[in-house]
């Protein structure tokens, strides 16, 4: 049994590039969706594809992107910030700066998953999911 779904999540990301496949297969959630959208978005990721058909709770299927030249993963580093154990929640004043804004810091708010540079401009703070870079 998983008990930290989103550390999960980064652990599978994570052991897929250092392994070199093209694809991970994820158990699904409204959060982990969220997060796939975001990395999406900001370039993480070359595609993703939410399966609802397999198994109960459905599958997201997450193509990796790597660098064509050094075939290096883009994302070098996933870190899980707040945990079970440890919840780290921070106001809109003190949202972080990863790698002075090359990475990215995804955020839970009341308005939804984020990533810090949105959650700044919406004026919101939450609990600090993972740092991207």
């Amino acid at each position: 049994m998983v008990t930290d779904p989103i550390a999960d999540y980064l652990t599978r990301i994570r052991n897929a590039q250092m392994a070199g496949h093209r694809m991970v297969e994820i158990p699904s959630s409204k959060l982990k969706k969220s997060m796939t959208e975001i990395l999406y978005d900001q370039g993480f990721i070359h595609k993703y594809k939410f399966d609802n058909e397999a198994g109960p709770q459905g599958v997201i299927k997450i193509a990796l992107k790597y660098d064509r030249a050094t075939n290096k993963p883009v994302i070098q580093k996933l870190h899980r910030v707040s945990r079970p154990g440890l919840r780290k929640y921070v106001g809109t004043e003190n949202l972080p700066r990863v790698i002075n804004g090359l990475g990215i810091a995804i955020i839970s708010t009341s308005k939804g998953v984020m990533t810090e540079k949105k959650a700044r401009q919406e004026n919101v703070g939450g609990e600090v999911l993972c740092y991207v870079y």
